[in-house]
């Protein structure tokens, strides 16, 4: 068995990050479904539908894990020092126990993943992995669908509320122009923000 390791939302102002772990016997075989690296589909509707259906397909057919990091959580390891490249790897090792020790593990991020072959000495950590690897492709679309997921009901109840987000809670002008407009109302930041952006200068200092 090879397992392939991806997470998606690693970089929005709003909401979790997910992380997957898809286990396959044969991962060449799961290009037939369609895999690919999950941000080659695109950001519309037409990409979220179509990622779904791929993750579906994957469920029936391969080991699939996955883990949700809360906003405050990521807030919590970057304020004590940790930071998120370490709860990250803390995630990861939290799936890979899950699984029954696979003979191959590629992870996508040499610099963030390299340190877990301490303790997995198959593991591979590369650079653009989803790339290259099916398996780590098909994680890319697990962990992305689940954070599109997230992130479509977190719009919906914003909307219940009067407020339309737009942007994917990414950090771009239409994420910002909605948070903007929450403070202007209720004089506090939106729920599951995450504070360790600083939002007057309106650029990532997480990395």
């Amino acid at each position: 068995m090879k397992a392939g390791l991806d997470e998606a939302g690693r970089g929005p102002l709003i909401g979790p990050m997910f992380l997957a772990l898809c286990v396959a016997g044969h991962p060449e075989e799961l290009l037939e479904l369609g895999v690919a690296d999950s941000k080659s589909f695109g950001a519309g509707e037409a990409a979220r539908r179509a990622r779904r259906a791929i993750c579906r397909a994957l469920a029936a057919r391969c080991e699939l894990r996955w883990v949700q990091v809360p906003a405050a959580v990521i807030d919590d390891h970057v304020a004590r020092g940790p930071g998120l490249n370490e709860l990250e790897r803390r995630a990861a090792e939290l799936l890979l126990r899950q699984v029954r020790p696979p003979a191959r593990i590629v992870a996508d991020g040499r610099t963030l993943f390299s340190p877990l072959a301490v303790r997995f000495p198959q593991l591979i950590a590369e650079d653009r992995a989803d790339r290259d690897f099916p398996e780590v492709a098909a994680a890319s679309i697990v962990a992305k669908t689940f954070r599109d997921d997230w992130m479509e009901a977190y719009e919906r109840s914003m909307l219940t509320r009067g407020f339309r987000v737009r942007g994917g809670g990414y950090p771009n002008a239409a994420t910002m122009d909605f948070i903007e407009a929450w403070e202007k109302r209720h004089g506090g930041p939106p729920p599951h923000l995450r504070r360790s952006w600083n939002l007057r200068r309106r650029q990532l200092e997480l990395f």
